[in-house]
């Protein structure tokens, strides 16, 4: 949390390559679809960070400050000081404020153009992962404050979600939402985070269309999981990899959608989700693997999210000793001196640059959700 703090909590992402100023200053390549997503791969890609020479500034990034804001929840249910009070209300109006405008409700996006090879995404376009992650933060908020106009705000999320994102259907009428309302992609572990945020509000507000509508992907999802348990990342012939921490994603949401809503039958998918999840992501030495085939790269990631998952699905006591091995493992060979982590490693080199979404938020809030687990086990 140090080293953050120095930082103001603003940083650098692996994706953020168009935020260049140099980049956008070169006319012809700004307007090319190819030189966009060359640009952005190089700077995920290179051990080296360019991005002062290429004049990419440091900035909030949402989803970044939705984990810190969780982590800052969760340090004040167990200390009750009033710094991290402090704290979470300014991450609370910080993220009010960098709502994107324009949508049927409260919805956040990335501070950066993106490319992909299917379809571009300006600055702060709203997705349903940063939507879904900071309503998720704010509505934590809004239990320790009780400040309701926090609650409306996030309530209003579920009308982005019903109504800006573009659904893919299946045969039997169930369905996935997008991405982003300018794209009809279907990533299951997206369209879960969706109907995770639909159910939770479903069980504060009562609002039984929430509960009908979060349950069409979640049948969607579980129509896919490969009969090992697993899934892959979406339907598209390209994205037939299965990786670590969108396993743990689609773990928690099934877990948290069964909890809010009372819909207990897809326990045994869960079940069989989470056992592939552990016997195929970590080795015994406590290396997550980003990959359920291959090691490399390793990524932080991967041991943010076992600690996440196992707490939200009531499985953090039976998984403490792994998490401590990989949580080990992570500290002493991912970790700088002056308190950063480190992005990747690969079989020849690590990846040093300290990204303030990707690693560091994402460690800071799981660290926090450890603290919370290990005071409960002393109670």
């Amino acid at each position: 949390m140090h080293w953050c703090n120095t930082q103001e909590f603003k940083g650098w992402d692996p994706y953020d390559g168009l935020n260049s100023r140099l980049f956008q200053k070169i006319q012809f390549l700004d307007n090319s679809k190819f030189a966009r997503l060359a640009w952005i791969q190089f700077f995920k890609h290179s051990p080296l960070n360019f991005r002062r020479i290429a004049a990419v500034p440091k900035e909030y990034n949402p989803k970044g400050i939705g984990l810190f804001l969780i982590g800052f929840c969760n340090l004040y249910k167990t200390t009750r000081k009033e710094e991290f009070l402090e704290r979470i209300r300014f991450f609370t109006e910080l993220l009010l404020n960098m709502r994107s405008k324009g949508w049927s409700g409260s919805c956040w996006g990335y501070n950066f153009d993106w490319q992909s090879q299917a379809f571009f995404q300006p600055r702060y376009t709203p997705t349903i992962v940063a939507s879904s992650f900071i309503a998720n933060a704010l509505l934590d908020a809004w239990e320790i404050i009780r400040d309701n106009s926090i609650l409306i705000a996030v309530r209003s999320t579920a009308d982005f979600i019903s109504k800006d994102l573009n659904r893919t259907y299946d045969s039997s009428g169930n369905f996935a939402f997008s991405y982003s309302p300018l794209d009809q992609t279907a990533i299951y572990n997206a369209s879960l985070l969706g109907s995770c945020v639909l159910a939770r509000l479903f069980h504060i507000t009562g609002e039984t269309w929430m509960k009908e509508m979060a349950a069409s992907p979640v049948r969607y999802c579980i129509e896919v999981q490969n009969t090992d348990g697993s899934w892959f990342y979406s339907p598209l012939p390209h994205h037939k990899w299965i990786d670590n921490f969108h396993t743990g994603f689609n773990l928690e949401c099934l877990a948290r959608y069964m909890y809010y809503t009372g819909d207990h039958q897809f326990t045994r998918n869960l079940e069989k989700g989470f056992s592939f999840w552990l016997n195929n992501f970590f080795t015994e030495d406590g290396i997550p693997r980003y990959y359920h085939n291959r090691l490399f790269p390793i990524d932080l990631h991967s041991t943010a999210e076992l600690i996440l998952a196992s707490s939200r699905t009531g499985k953090f006591h039976k998984n403490l000793p792994l998490i401590n091995k990989v949580l080990g493992w992570t500290l002493k060979h991912m970790q700088s001196k002056e308190g950063y982590f480190y992005y990747q490693k690969s079989k020849f080199f690590i990846n040093r640059i300290p990204y303030i979404r990707w690693t560091q938020a994402w460690m800071f809030a799981a660290l926090s959700e450890y603290l919370v687990n290990i005071e409960k086990e002393k109670d």
